[in-house]
């Protein structure tokens, strides 16, 4: 076997990995490319049919379009080095995920404390309030009843099982 079919045997292999194979190796990737840069993390990654790939990442102090084009450039890069799939036969995102998409991970919590956020409850009910603290096990929201003069401001514990998704609130 000459070192040209050895390459292409070796792509071959590495092009029969199941999506959950892809996603774990461009996940692994993806963390090591950060790793040089811990403000910043990986919340989320999929993989279209079309090879399509999408990588939302977030950052402590958020994440500017500079950022996501130089991640994106480099994990391009390693994606396509490493032949996970057919050379030119992938396309890739880099973003964050935006502010209508539910929280998922502790740190971006924490770095939304003192923001407005809806919690939808895994029995399907909703309260809204300013997140106030993020635990390990749960979160505090304050939240106000009642208007006016008969405006309540309250503290509400949630812990972390009991949510189904937390969505930032715009406030204009």
């Amino acid at each position: 076997m000459t070192e040209g079919n050895a390459q292409r045997s070796l792509l071959f292999f590495l092009n029969d990995m199941t999506i959950e194979e892809q996603l774990q190796r461009i996940e692994a990737l993806t963390n090591g490319m950060l790793s040089n840069e811990p403000e910043y993390f990986l919340v989320s990654l999929r993989i279209k049919p079309t090879n399509n790939v999408k990588v939302y990442l977030d950052g402590d102090n958020g994440l500017s379009i500079e950022k996501c084009v130089y991640f994106n450039r480099k994990l391009y890069k390693l994606i396509d080095e490493n032949g996970f799939f057919p050379p030119g036969e992938f396309s890739l995102e880099v973003s964050s995920p935006g502010v209508e998409e539910p929280l998922k991970m502790h740190r971006q919590y924490s770095k939304n404390i003192g923001r407005l956020v809806e919690v939808i409850f895994t029995d399907g009910t909703k309260k809204e309030g300013k997140l106030v603290q993020a635990t390990d096990q749960d979160i505090i929201i304050e939240e106000m009843t009642g208007k006016g003069k008969k405006a309540v401001t309250q503290k509400v514990i949630i812990p972390f099982n009991n949510i189904k998704t937390t969505t930032v609130q715009i406030q204009f």
